[in-house]
Parts: C-alpha cells; structure tokens; sequence
C-alpha cells in the first residue's frame, strides 16, 4: 500500500489489571480514506481508540500522527496535533446549551469561531434549531450529531469514531454516513471508525481492519471484505 498515511499504529501492546487485552495491533489511517476497525465486543476495539488517544498507555508500541510520534504526549497534547475523538457514549455535556457544547470544541483548540461553526451546522441542521437546548435532553442520535460536530471543530487531521452508530435511529444513521462522506469527499481529514454495523461501514469505509482476541485478524479493502470473513469474526 503506498498512499501516504495520516495515522500510523504498529505493534501496540496494552493490558488491563494484568490481563493483555491488544497484542502486537498494527494499522494504517491513509489519508483522505475512512477505515473501519471492525470485531465482536470485548476483542479491544475501544481500547484501541484509547490507546491513540492517550487515555489507555500501552505497555509499547507507536502511534504516529503524519511524522509525529504521539508515544507519551498527553490527550490534550494530541488533540491540539490533529486527532479527534467521539467516545463510545458520546460524553456531551448534559447542563450545558447545544451552543455551549459547540464553544468547548474552539476552546479546546484555542481556536476563534472563523466560520467553523456555521460549517458544522451546515453538516448537521438539525442542531442549528437545537442552540437554546440543553445537550442533556436531546435523543440519543442528536447527542451523537452534537458530538461529532464538536470534535469537528478541534480541525482534526485524524477523527476517531467509537460506534457512532449505537442506539441511534437510522434516518440519523443515514445522514452521519452522508457527513462523513461528505468530509472524506472535502479531503481535509482521514477517518478511523470503529464500528459493529456492517452495511453502515460498507457505505462509508475504504479499508477494514478485523481485529480478535486483542490481535489483527484481517484487513484490506472493503471489497474484500467477505461473507467468510463475516460469519468468522463479525457475527454474534
């Protein structure tokens, strides 16, 4: 594979209270593409994610973020290089307005609001009637909008995507698979999306990771990605 990489991850060992839950996980983020990080509960998808983003420290391995080695850097400190993250949940502030949620996005980068916001009202529309709104009360799949708009406004080079599918009706299903392919089509950032739905991924994603038991099982194109391949690792 010879595009360049946004996200480089290879040989990633990390345990939980001494059980090993990744072992020796190694993938490539291109750049401009979505790649789907894809297995059964429990193989260490999310604990991947943390990884990368500084909240898990793994016993070794390296992440590198364009040629920048992130082994070390603090989460704030990653975030401010260029790498998003929509956790599992979600993690909206609940006492807070849709528009204070929004804010928290610039703060964090130190960035002035020049435009960004009204480009991810344009992404998600339905937030842009939801401002006044505490991010507590809204449904399950216009937290997620919520969030994911917020990590957009961080400017990530790489976004982190932990089951934005989870729980969510799916005309809000579609419309988070038309923005992210509207972001990879603006090809201002690559996607690492971590999720068990499989046509959601086939829609959205260029290449596939399978990971099992803690280690990479398959990977490649999503063509590739066959009905044995399915049966195998994906179904329950």
């Amino acid at each position: 594979m010879n595009e360049l990489a946004s996200l480089v991850v290879a040989n990633l060992n990390a345990a939980y209270e001494g059980s090993q839950v990744l072992r020796q996980v190694s993938l490539r983020v291109p750049e401009r593409q979505v790649v789907s990080l894809m297995g059964r509960n429990g193989v260490g998808k999310t604990t991947t994610l943390k990884c990368l983003v500084g909240l898990v420290k793994p016993m070794n391995g390296d992440v590198l973020l364009g040629e920048t080695r992130l082994n070390g850097l603090r989460p704030d400190e990653r975030a401010r290089l260029g790498l998003g993250y929509v956790p599992q949940g979600r993690d909206v502030f609940p006492n807070l307005t849709v528009w204070e949620n929004l804010q928290i996005g610039l703060v964090a980068q130190g960035s002035k609001p020049n435009g960004q916001i009204d480009r991810v009202l344009g992404l998600f529309p339905i937030l842009k009637e939801m401002l006044k709104r505490k991010g507590g009360v809204l449904s399950g799949g216009q937290q997620q909008q919520l969030a994911i708009a917020r990590a957009l406004l961080t400017s990530p080079k790489v976004l982190l995507l932990d089951e934005p599918t989870e729980g969510i009706q799916p005309n809000i299903i579609d419309q988070i698979g038309e923005t992210l392919l509207k972001l990879k089509k603006e090809g201002q950032m690559s996607i690492l999306l971590v999720e068990q739905y499989l046509d959601f991924c086939l829609n959205v994603a260029d290449r596939f990771y399978v990971l099992d038991r803690g280690s990479i099982a398959a990977e490649g194109p999503i063509a590739d990605l066959n009905q044995s391949l399915v049966k195998q690792y994906l179904t329950v």
